[in-house]
């Protein structure tokens, strides 16, 4: 019998956006010692109830991709506003702020230094875990075809 798994490891861009996002929130209430990436200096208009909200989007969009992981890059592109209208206070000023992290993060995911160095940062790991995966459904006698999609974050949530 072949292995009856394939498996997908992705770095999604809603789910990265929302970290950085996450991280800038909590950059703010931080010492420099325990800062993540990215760093803005300045104080950003976030929704006073961020962490319920965040907590809520993250949940919607991980149900999403879990559903089709073809939907992340709908979710990024073409409800952007998504994130704006519910983690950030809205107004003139947050909005053009909003834009610029979003310009920000898709400039850096964009990068090897972004997506690319993530994806590629786990390739042995992967590799690994697909053989043991596959072996455990061998032995299982799993004959029908088993899909796992892992999507990848840069950052803890």
């Amino acid at each position: 019998m072949e292995h009856s798994l394939l498996m997908t490891a992705n770095a999604s861009y809603s789910l990265n956006f929302l970290i950085y996002l996450q991280n800038l929130y909590l950059n703010q209430n931080k010492n420099v010692e325990k800062m993540r990436f990215p760093f803005i200096p300045t104080k950003q208009s976030f929704n006073e109830n961020f962490e319920t909200v965040f907590c809520d989007i993250w949940n919607e969009v991980t149900h999403r991709l879990a559903n089709h992981e073809h939907n992340d890059l709908k979710i990024f592109i073409e409800e952007k506003a998504l994130f704006y209208n519910k983690l950030f206070n809205n107004n003139a000023d947050s909005l053009k702020v909003f834009n610029s992290i979003y310009k920000t993060f898709l400039i850096w995911w964009d990068s090897f230094a972004g997506r690319f160095s993530i994806e590629r940062s786990i390739n042995e790991i992967s590799e690994m875990l697909y053989e043991d995966l596959a072996d455990v459904l061998k032995k299982r006698g799993f004959e029908r075809n088993i899909i796992l999609n892992i999507s990848l974050i840069y950052d803890e949530c």
